[in-house]
């Protein structure tokens, strides 16, 4: 697509945020295409003094990485603080909270902290992970994501969890006992085998449970999973459509609100992190296989940022300098070139289901805000977005046809 430019926009420098990713994990499901690795010898260390035969991650070399990594990136913090830090993986909470908390001081050191900071930590609901829960609280993690997926004993075993249903069950009562007052609960719909009324189930158990924040997702197969080479037999569209009306009327009778796909919250409790993401906002990635998105108000440049996904060979990334150091090389960088800009921001923005103002489309760009109407027109003859005017987003029909929208965009322009 080509972009007609009629006038020039400040490109503004948005807020900024902190991807940590941790790529390793017990066992990899049989449906995530993630970036995460199970424990192999290659990537295992023996701790000095630890029984033969125990394993251990290498986590003190992987934290002195991160660091590498994160100062490498300094200049593109241009004096801003860290809003959010998020840790996702694989399974960030096999590390230890010395750990986290290493990093998180690093951050603050380096960067330094907005005063009301959001910093959520991905966990498994087992009770090796458990156990560290008031760890991650005391080192500043003051919010946890808990990947439960479903409290159904059958559905954890199609899945491939490794934790049970009682363990989830006990997983966010140990987390408020650890002092956690902000909990996301992570849940999967459209599971082998299952109807509403066990997508209702799951779905009353987290609201039981108190979760200030649910996602919840369809189970999609992709490719390079082992779900792609055996696929399970999963609910047709219909009775897709039908577990996802009834699970967006009971999460609202129950004081949810979904503001985006497939993201619901208490009010005032969405995840800022994830806002960030969506608003076409700054985040630095760090770790092996992690993402990142920078803005450059001086070059009127945007880029793309990622890292090398095999930890082994992120662990072996920079070398040693003269003076002792070890200089980390720079992310393999992408740029988003003006053409892309209007697609990349609405592919972001209209998963927001209030939208984004339409003073952000200009300054988190650099395009006058015209650079979308004669497509916009299109679409809203069609109903599917609402007038272009104070927000940019689409309308209630349109909202549950976004990959649709998206793509009749991308045939017009």
């Amino acid at each position: 697509m080509t972009v007609q430019v009629t006038g020039r926009s400040l490109l503004a420098l948005p807020p900024l945020s902190l991807y940590v990713h941790i790529p390793w994990c017990v066992r990899k499901c049989p449906y995530c295409d993630f970036n995460s690795h199970e424990f192999v010898a290659g990537t295992l260390e023996h701790a000095q003094g630890s029984p033969a035969g125990e394993r251990h991650l290498p986590e003190a070399d992987y934290v002195d990485q991160l660091e590498r990594d994160l100062r490498s990136q300094l200049p593109w913090v241009q004096g801003r603080k860290f809003g959010s830090i998020f840790f996702g993986g694989g399974t960030p909470s096999l590390f230890s909270p010395l750990a986290i908390g290493r990093i998180l001081d690093l951050a603050e050191s380096l960067v330094g902290f907005a005063d009301d900071i959001e910093i959520t930590l991905e966990a498994n609901p087992g009770t090796f992970e458990q156990a560290k829960f008031a760890g991650y609280r005391h080192a500043g993690v003051n919010r946890l994501s808990i990947g439960v997926q479903s409290f159904d004993p059958l559905q954890l075993q199609n899945l491939g969890r490794i934790h049970s249903g009682p363990e989830a069950l006990t997983a966010a009562t140990q987390a408020r006992t650890a002092g956690f007052d902000n909990i996301n609960i992570d849940l999967m719909h459209g599971l082998p085998g299952q109807g509403e009324v066990e997508a209702l189930q799951d779905l009353a158990q987290a609201v039981d449970l108190g979760a200030e924040h649910i996602s919840w997702y369809q189970l999609t197969i992709e490719p390079n999973t082992a779900f792609y080479s055996a696929p399970p037999v999963t609910p047709g569209s219909e009775q897709i459509a039908a577990i996802q009306k009834a699970g967006r009327a009971y999460l609202a009778e129950q004081g949810y609100d979904r503001y985006e796909v497939s993201a619901y919250s208490r009010a005032g409790l969405a995840s800022r992190h994830n806002l960030n993401y969506w608003s076409f906002a700054d985040y630095l990635g760090i770790g092996a296989g992690a993402h990142g998105k920078v803005t450059l108000p001086q070059t009127r440049r945007i880029l793309r940022t990622q890292r090398t996904r095999a930890p082994k060979h992120y662990l072996a990334l920079g070398c040693e300098t003269g003076a002792g150091g070890v200089e980390f090389p720079q992310p393999k960088l992408q740029e988003v070139v003006q053409d892309e800009r209007p697609l990349e921001f609405l592919m972001n923005a209209l998963r927001l289901e209030a939208g984004v103002p339409a003073e952000s489309f200009e300054q988190y760009t650099g395009l006058p805000l015209d650079t979308l109407r004669r497509e916009w027109r299109r679409l809203e003859a069609m109903e599917l977005v609402r007038p272009l005017g104070p927000t940019v987003g689409t309308t209630r029909f349109g909202y549950d046809y976004i990959d649709e929208i998206l793509q009749r965009y991308l045939a017009e322009s």
